[in-house]
């Protein structure tokens, strides 16, 4: 029976009992209701109620013995009711002076199980339904169900899932809830098409979005999922592009995506308008606040006439002027960007100006989204909290830190009114992706030395908790060995500030001469000095051992052969096992767009290191490097870098050892081996290091030609040279390599944006070496190591 007759059940029960006669059926409802207003019972009577309990059911009534009641009580009870899922049907009638409701109970749910997933585990399937063992079985609750499995198959692209339920009946009331799945086959993404695109080609395009079309390794990087919500993320991605680059009018026309029901395969269609290239004009900055001097800003902005107008420089510049506003004592400061277009000359004229804004409050941050991350992990991000002032380019910088996280596939803050007008409620949405990644490393010395290889897992998001770990592990044909662990905390006891430790251990073997043993630890500190610069303090504690092989005799002769070693070199292994204990700090500056593949900024590192606190080793050390990148072609995604790079250490004691000297290589100047040139051992040319070293490289990339630009493959060519010169390590008279002799190479690389990490394959070709130097030809690495 529906809620409406229930309700005229009730209410003409009422009628009769307070004498009221009805002579029709219009003037019957109207009198019914009269009275129904001033209806009293004086007790309920619960009935069908044996396992929720008479007063479960009582407690959901909003009508009461002794209280007048209403129609809109009745419904209000019978919508309670159904509320609680606990009940098949609910009717409600009024008898003499009493309020009878009659319930039918819904069955309780013994056990629920999953029957047919295979791309979904159970423990994942569980968190997604709201059906749960000792609650009550309700059909509305297992269809919304239903919908919900079904989404989270489309999540990992399989739309075409199918999910049915049984159910079997245990006794007393109680049923078990089978959900069967038939997973069907994965959708896939076949092309993504554009149109009304002229200054970039479809193959351009298509890297910028996050929805790639498949390939056969789709299985692994789910990113060939069409997904609608995604579409829009990638839509907002392909608008930064182009304002990034000039193309301020950029708008998108259309976008839509039709699924092949034959081939269980998408088409995303894309329908751009790209207008004109613009530069900027001129830029200027205004206040009208009293007190804010414009000239004092102007030194801020980063945005400069003549170069090709970016959205990303123009906020950069905004973000710039409200932080000095605002620790100027001017919170509410708000500053707006006016753009002057002029068609004619293709500019775009900038005057940024700062304005006193509306006064509003953070009320509250809500989360949302977040299936691994926890809250306090993007909270941190926010130079803002509840009640403090509101400001729209602080809440800008959250979202570009939260992005470069690289936690989640994407990142969405939108504002609603609060409950006061002087309000504001931040909405921070985030769709959580993979962190982990399996990286792996090769070389192989074709001079000697044979095949090296490295393997490392790595979790940037550990637990959720937005920890750091690095597990590493490399081996050797020449019985070399390595072994690392990392881990950093980066906001320690709530501070931005990155505490972590590092353990290692290394051994090598060099020619039968000797073994080389090094372990130890460091513990470091990160802080940030500016959003491009941090400094970093370290302390390293190492224990290195040499052992003597037995290769040569007490004499210095090396038994069963003519090479003679003079006793003094033997001094330089003696006195095993030492003990090297230091302290350091570096600076980094960061102005990368991208971490992964960088288009645009520099990269720069300087640390100073001074070893003496305990211990066999004495010296001041100071090294960096720097690395500059700028795209030399849009159209055809071409990206040049420059690198550079120098060293030098010097004894505060009598001597250097081996191991306090530099040693650099292949990782440096590719062509040769680690540790490849520099100073030698003049008998059997094992390396001694250097005191000094200097090493240039350019590079450009660009997509491979012929290949889809999504499946992040790029050429490189690249031309590296360097040296390493000097020794101060004592009895170490008459070593080759001493003086200041260049090297260079040149050489061809694939990198791959692979699902396991950037990994870089290389081949180069020393053209000036010595003829002491170690080469290995071919090199396999990860793609970026700054």
């Amino acid at each position: 029976m529906k809620a409406g007759s229930r309700f005229l059940n009730a209410v003409s029960a009422v009628a009769l009992s307070a004498g009221v006669v009805s002579l029709s059926a219009g003037i019957g409802i109207i009198a019914s209701t009269s009275v129904a207003n001033a209806a009293v019972i004086q007790r309920i009577d619960v009935r069908g109620a044996t396992r929720v309990g008479t007063e479960a059911v009582r407690s959901n009534l909003t009508i009461q013995p002794g209280k007048a009641f209403t129609n809109s009580d009745i419904d209000d009870s019978v919508k309670r009711l159904y509320g609680t899922g606990y009940f098949s049907d609910v009717k409600i009638s009024v008898s003499g002076s009493s309020l009878v409701v009659n319930v039918s109970e819904n069955q309780l749910i013994n056990q629920v199980v999953f029957n047919g997933n295979r791309k979904i585990k159970d423990d994942k399937l569980k968190t997604v339904v709201q059906t749960q063992p000792l609650g009550p079985y309700s059909k509305e609750l297992v269809d919304a169900d239903i919908s919900r499995i079904k989404a989270a198959y489309a999540a990992i692209g399989r739309s075409d899932v199918q999910v049915t339920t049984q159910t079997a009946v245990v006794g007393a009331g109680r049923v078990n809830l089978a959900f069967v799945i038939n997973e069907g086959d994965r959708t896939k993404i076949a092309a993504i098409n554009f149109s009304g695109n002229h200054a970039y080609g479809d193959s351009r395009l298509a890297a910028v979005l996050s929805t790639k079309r498949s390939n056969p390794l789709s299985f692994l990087t789910r990113k060939d999922v069409y997904n609608e919500d995604k579409l829009k993320a990638d839509e907002e991605q392909l608008r930064q592009f182009y304002y990034n680059h000039g193309y301020a009018d950029f708008r998108i026309v259309s976008s839509d995506a039709s699924l092949n029901e034959q081939t269980n395969e998408y088409t995303i269609n894309i329908a751009v308008d790209e207008g004109q290239r613009y530069k900027f004009g001129d830029i200027s900055v205004d206040s009208s606040v009293a007190g804010v001097d414009a000239a004092e800003l102007k030194g801020l902005v980063t945005t400069s006439t003549g170069s090709i107008y970016s959205a990303r420089e123009i906020q950069k510049s905004m973000e710039a002027i409200s932080k000095r506003v605002s620790a100027m004592g001017y919170p509410f400061a708000r500053i707006v960007p006016r753009g002057n277009r002029d068609m004619q000359t293709g500019t775009i004229g900038v005057t940024y100006m700062v304005d006193q804004g509306e006064r509003a409050y953070v009320e509250r941050i809500e989360i949302r989204g977040n299936t691994r991350t926890r809250d306090y992990v993007i909270r941190r991000e926010f130079d803002i909290s509840e009640g403090d002032a509101f400001n729209q380019e602080v809440i800008s910088r959250a979202k570009r830190r939260l992005e470069a996280l690289g936690y989640f596939s994407s990142v969405n803050i939108t504002t609603a009114q609060g409950s006061a007008p002087d309000r504001v409620i931040i909405v921070v949405n985030v769709e959580d992706q993979s962190t982990g990644s399996f990286g792996i490393g090769a070389g192989y010395a074709v001079g000697g030395g044979g095949l090296v290889l490295e393997a490392s897992v790595e979790e940037k998001n550990f637990l959720g908790r937005g920890q750091y770990i690095r597990v590493a592990a490399g081996a050797g044909t020449d019985n070399s060995q390595t072994y690392n662990l990392s881990f950093t905390e980066p906001y320690f006891l709530g501070y931005r500030l990155a505490v972590g430790f590092d353990i290692f251990k290394s051994t090598t073997s060099s020619n039968d001469f000797y073994k080389y043993d090094e372990q130890g630890g460091t513990i470091r500190v990160t802080a940030p000095i500016t959003e491009d610069l941090a400094t970093t303090f370290r302390y390293t504690y190492k224990e290195i051992k040499y052992k003597n092989n037995g290769a040569y005799g007490a004499n210095g002769v090396r038994g069963g052969g003519d090479d003679v070693m003079s006793a003094p070199y033997l001094d330089l292994i003696a006195g095993s096992p030492w003990v090297q204990s230091s302290v350091s700090q570096s600076f980094v500056y960061n102005t990368l767009d991208d971490r992964t593949l960088p288009h645009e900024g520099i990269y720069a590192s300087f640390t100073h290191e001074f070893a003496g606190l305990g211990g066999d080793s004495e010296f001041y050390k100071i090294y960096g490097k720097a690395k500059y990148y700028k795209t030399l072609s849009d159209e055809l995604d071409v990206i040049g870098s420059l690198s550079v790079g120098a060293g030098h250490v010097m004894a505060t004691g009598s001597n250097l050892n081996v191991f306090d000297q530099f040693q650099i290589g292949g990782k440096e100047i590719r062509g040769f081996k680690n540790n490849g040139i520099g100073p030698r051992m003049p008998t059997n040319e094992d390396p001694l290091g250097g005191t000094t070293y200097f090493t240039a490289s350019a590079e450009a990339s660009m997509p491979v030609p012929g290949v889809p630009q999504d499946a992040g493959l790029r050429l490189a060519v690249f031309s590296d040279a360097g040296t390493l010169y000097g020794n101060d390590v004592k009895n170490s008279a008459g070593v080759q390599g001493s003086d200041m002799e260049w090297r260079a190479s040149v050489g061809a690389g694939i990198i791959w944006a692979s699902p396991f990490g950037p990994l870089r394959f290389d081949f180069a070709q020393p053209v000036v070496k010595q003829s002491y130097d170690k080469v290995q030809q071919f090199r396999f690495s990860i793609a970026n190591q700054f």
